[in-house]
């Protein structure tokens, strides 16, 4: 995998992280928003076959992995993080794993990627593979009409706040995110008020980086769409199979003959 240096756009534009995928991919998996923890079991256990025995030589998480990381010293103990973290670490050795920091997760620290040997993917990143140039993101960011909750995240993603929030006893961290946790289900219960991407935007950034797709999770609206001639949107699923709604859990798979959805036995 060959990464070139991200580039500062102008104007209202991100910079970007550049990707190539080596000639011997031919499979490249895709998944976000599985929010894992402790008390969905069923949901951890088929992410763990599923990382265990993906035949693709890359594995993009593109954010919220886990339901909430308060800090690396969660995983310093036995239980359900360092579980994660040796079922990552064993995945890597047999394939690559590219790390992208969702809404629940922006604190999983460089620490915990050197210790898994995965790779952090700046939000956006372009990859090249099979022809195409795809731009990868959580999908936060282009959701411009959640003015609330990007204001929120400017806040979370200042290092001052962040340190201030790890210096932080961990009973109190966990207290905070539980307080986070109950107020964004309760915004879930309201799907008629989630932002989705603003196209106009989207496709903004995937023409200054001559991309004709963009995969993206955060929404939980899973799905494929042409947004403009030639350019292709395609949402990642969330994965929930320990609740009393719909089963789901689904792998965006890249592969050379283009894009496939691949569900997942639950």
């Amino acid at each position: 995998m060959i990464t070139s240096p991200s580039g500062a756009a102008s104007g209202t534009l991100p910079p970007f992280q550049f990707l190539a995928a080596p000639a011997e991919w031919d499979r490249i998996d895709f998944i976000s928003d599985l929010h894992l923890d402790s008390t969905r079991p069923r949901t951890f256990q088929v992410w763990a076959d599923f990382v265990r025995q993906t035949p693709a030589q890359a594995l993009f998480i593109l954010g919220d992995l886990f339901e909430a990381w308060i800090g690396d010293d969660v995983a310093a103990q036995p239980g359900f993080a360092a579980d994660a973290l040796s079922i990552l670490r064993e995945a890597a050795q047999t394939r690559w794993l590219g790390f992208m920091a969702g809404n629940r997760d922006f604190l999983f620290g460089s620490n915990q990627s050197d210790f898994c040997g995965i790779h952090f993917l700046n939000d956006p990143t372009v990859i090249s593979a099979f022809g195409q140039r795809i731009m990868l993101s959580h999908g936060d960011l282009l959701c411009l009409g959640d003015v609330e909750y990007l204001r929120f995240r400017s806040l979370v993603r200042n290092p001052e706040w962040q340190s201030n929030f790890l210096a932080k006893p961990l009973q109190q961290r966990c207290a905070i995110a539980a307080a986070m946790r109950d107020a964004s289900r309760e915004h879930q219960r309201m799907p008629e008020s989630w932002a989705d991407v603003d196209t106009q935007t989207a496709l903004e950034w995937l023409t200054h980086v001559q991309c004709s797709a963009l995969v993206h999770g955060h929404t939980h609206r899973p799905g494929s769409e042409e947004m403009a001639p030639g350019i292709w949107r395609y949402v990642l699923t969330d994965w929930e199979l320990d609740g009393s709604g719909p089963l789901r859990a689904q792998v965006l798979s890249l592969q050379r003959e283009g894009f496939v959805r691949l569900d997942l036995p639950a």
